[in-house]
């Protein structure tokens, strides 16, 4: 076999990833948004900074920092500062409400938990913490440093980096005091202690059980993966300014961010999208590649009135993932762009497969491209679990490097996932074309996708079913041409009871993050069975129908 461009990857962690950079491209553009931006060297800096402080309140190696942020430029300081100095970093999903927030950070084992006063889509985080952690409200002097909470035992200290100085928590001008207390060279001894198969980050996915699961991802497994897709499916180099307006927390932001780092590239993001900003943004930084990936930016960009396909020819590239038409009509509207779509998910390091340089046309909007290299992908019989062939469909099985290290605290989980040869059943229904292109082609586990965030139908059913006039709840997925996916309730009310959709609907809110709370409910007296399981099928059929879906 010839050499090709991914017959060899330049593998470090996060921290070394980010010194190069500097050394490399020194004083070009690495982060940008709209009112800020850093240099490769300005960023170390930061990053450097935050490390010392993170060392000041007491974080070693190992420990677990949770980000709870918008997109901002302390989200990507703290970051990189705790992968430097051997911490484990917790992006926490902005939208998350109390009770996901308390799960999180006692799961999670949080020894520190980074936040802002950025008000994010009028979610007021210092307002959601004080309701979730009780006691952190009430902390002062010492002990703000020091917490004892029964809700996250581990966790020691809340940070609020922005403009106030609440209850509990240790401001700005606090944390910065600590970095003082650190030398900036026991920043770098402790990032040249870190090895490439220690877990950088852990992120927190639906999983099939009532909340989110932790999956722990290691820096090879995040540097190696995102260095490879954007070398060599995007062949990225320094002059490129890529645009992702995604969130932090996402691995479609993380993964992104890292390959440009390597390539020495700009990264262009922004704290919340806005079409009419986004154009701008696009236009005066003169963006190369748009990594909008969901139907509900990328229509919203393609439809406003400041879009204009003839002055944004310069987008060399563009992300997507939706179904097959959809991806043909959003090709149609970009002619000039190489378009790309991905197969992945948290679990397998963000992203298996992305589409080739050389796709033909009609496979970039039916399939994702081939496995990188050194991650094999089968496909299995859903009933006998036996390999098939080329354009059969079965279950998405995955086995490389990219791997998670397990759910978190998750034993049983983790049996269920794993076969004796390391290979992790994916719960996804897909096909390998001849030549070894993925094709997804939806979920055999009971979940939705709600405009690109995983969802557990268990996790709305347990919610609801908390509630005194509900016996029985089931939450199917039903198509909706913003989100792609939207959640819908059906309800069986105990004896005696009765409820509404808005009641319902009013339980969930300030319960669950605002894309899981269902967009239809409906109540029920009896319900399609097997012999012994609810038919799902038939109630998401009877529903899509009544809706005029079909």
């Amino acid at each position: 076999m010839s050499e090709g461009p991914e017959d060899w990857v330049e593998v470090t962690t996060f921290g070394d990833l980010l010194v190069r950079g500097a050394a490399l491209y020194g004083d070009a553009d690495a982060l940008v948004f709209p009112d800020q931006r850093h240099t490769y060297r300005s960023l170390v800096a930061a990053a450097t900074r935050a490390g010392r402080s993170l060392l000041g309140i007491g974080v070693g190696p190992g420990d677990a920092v949770g980000i709870l942020m918008p997109n901002c430029v302390d989200f990507v300081e703290v970051m990189f500062g705790a992968t430097m100095i051997g911490a484990v970093v917790v992006p926490i999903n902005a939208r998350f409400k109390g009770r996901e927030l308390a799960h999180v950070a006692e799961n999670a084992d949080l020894k520190v938990l980074v936040t802002s006063d950025i008000v994010d889509q009028h979610t007021d985080y210092v307002e959601i913490l004080h309701g979730c952690l009780p006691g952190l409200a009430s902390a002062t002097g010492p002990a703000v440093t020091d917490l004892t909470l029964a809700v996250a035992p581990s966790l020691r200290c809340v940070v609020l980096l922005g403009d106030t100085s609440p209850a509990g928590m240790l401001d700005r001008a606090g944390f910065e005091a600590r970095a003082e207390l650190v030398d900036p060279a026991d920043v770098h001894l402790r990032r040249s202690r870190v090895a490439l198969r220690q877990i950088a980050m852990m992120l927190y996915t639906s999983g099939t059980t009532a909340m989110p699961k932790g999956c722990p991802l290691t820096h090879e497994a995040l540097v190696r993966t995102s260095v490879t897709a954007c070398s060599s499916r995007f062949e990225l180099v320094s002059s490129d300014r890529f645009w992702d307006p995604l969130p932090l927390f996402h691995m479609s932001s993380i993964l992104p961010m890292i390959g440009c780092f390597h390539a020495g590239s700009a990264y262009v993001t922004l704290t919340h999208f806005d079409p009419a900003v986004a154009i701008a943004q696009l236009r005066d930084e003169r963006c190369t590649v748009c990594f909008s990936t969901f139907p509900t930016i990328t229509q919203a960009l393609l439809n406003n009135a400041d879009w204009d396909s003839a002055e944004f020819a310069r987008i060399r590239l563009m992300n997507n993932v939706a179904p097959p038409d959809a991806l043909r009509a959003i090709h149609a509207r970009l002619p000039t762009a190489q378009h790309t779509s991905a197969y992945g998910l948290t679990e397998c390091g963000g992203v298996v497969a992305f589409s080739n340089p050389d796709d033909p046309p009609d496979k970039r909007a039916t399939a994702c491209g081939t496995p990188f290299r050194g991650i094999e992908v089968e496909i299995r019989d859903l009933e006998t679990a036996k390999v098939v062939g080329p354009d059969a469909r079965g279950e998405i099985w995955v086995r490389g490097y990219n791997l998670f290290e397990g759910y978190h605290n998750d034993l049983d989980k983790n049996a269920e996932s794993f076969d004796a040869d390391g290979w992790f059943n994916t719960g996804d229904i897909g096909s390998l074309d001849a030549d070894g292109r993925v094709s997804y082609l939806g979920r055999s586990k009971d979940m939705l996708k709600v405009g690109g965030e995983n969802v557990a139908a268990v996790e709305i059913e347990s919610w609801l079913q908390t509630h005194p006039a509900v016996a029985i709840a089931q939450v199917v997925a039903i198509p909706d041409e913003k989100y792609v996916e939207v959640a819908a309730a059906f309800i069986e009310c105990k004896p005696g009871s009765t409820v509404t959709e808005a009641e319902l609907v009013a339980y969930c809110q300030g319960e669950m993050a605002s894309f899981k709370i269902p967009r239809h409910v409906r109540v029920v007296t009896e319900w399609p069975m097997s012999a012994t399981k609810i038919q799902k099928f038939r109630l998401r059929d009877a529903l899509v129908q009544e809706l005029g879906l079909s």
